[in-house]
């Protein structure tokens, strides 16, 4: 299993240590860290991290999500948050069997999937949320529903492990389908339909940016393929250029 953990600022160095030590125990081959807080390579992070330490060490920092997640074939992102608007949130099993599941392409055996995890503070933002194409929610209290965030990751990994090692007839997941584009591309394609929708009038500037979330949700539950973003992408660039033609 070819599988990365992200943790976007993370501001705890036990809570990353912990997570380095998780990984290990689960055969995570990679950890990286989305602009992190702290500094994750101090001693008690090392000290938290056991037989993790290499792997923190090696740990992979970036700027942004869309940055840790752009060569991943297939991403869940964590949310222990009620307010997460009309998002669909799924259960573990069911989130993690999509993430094990592959198609007959050479991606799916060569690049990674990923699993995000959000701040210890309010975890992931919708944006994120809706970066990543299914959202897994842990059942927990509901007087009080956050949990700790390495102990997140330590049930997540858990649950993913018991259905890998369980093979398919312990997933409970839908019939396999081709992976769906990456994030960037769908991010680039979003970017694009909103500058061209702006300049046709259909959207205007304050309501933009929720509008289009309503399309991403829209194109996420689709599962849209990397082709399909490409020809929606092509479509809306030929347009803005047919508007701007007819222009004097």
């Amino acid at each position: 299993m070819n599988a990365v953990v992200v943790l976007v600022e993370p501001a705890g160095p036990l809570n990353i240590g912990s997570v380095a030590r998780l990984c290990a125990n689960f055969g995570i081959s990679e950890l990286r860290l989305v602009a992190p807080r702290c500094d994750h390579l101090c001693e008690q992070a090392m000290q938290m991290a056991v037989h993790g330490q290499s792997l923190l060490r090696a740990a992979v920092v970036v700027p942004d999500l869309l940055t840790a997640i752009n060569d991943c074939r297939r991403t869940v992102g964590s949310c222990g948050r009620l307010d997460h608007g009309e998002i669909p949130l799924q259960a573990p099993e069911q989130a993690l069997g999509w993430l094990l599941a592959s198609d007959d392409s050479a991606s799916s055996t060569t690049a990674p999937v990923a699993l995000v995890f959000g701040r210890e503070d309010r975890g992931l933002s919708n944006s994120e949320l809706r970066l990543c194409q299914k959202v897994l929610c842990l059942q927990s209290g509901e007087a009080y529903p956050s949990l700790n965030l390495s102990h997140a990751v330590a049930v997540v990994l858990h649950e993913l492990a018991r259905l890998n090692q369980g093979g398919t007839e312990t997933r409970s997941i839908d019939p396999p389908s081709p992976d769906p584009a990456a994030a960037k591309a769908l991010s680039a394609f979003l970017d694009d339909a909103t500058d061209l929708l702006l300049e046709a009038g259909f959207l205007l500037e304050h309501t933009a940016s929720a509008r289009m979330a309503k399309v991403s949700d829209l194109l996420q539950r689709a599962t849209v393929r990397a082709e399909e973003v490409a020809l929606l992408r092509g479509m809306v660039r030929q347009l803005r250029w047919a508007i701007r033609a007819e222009r004097p």
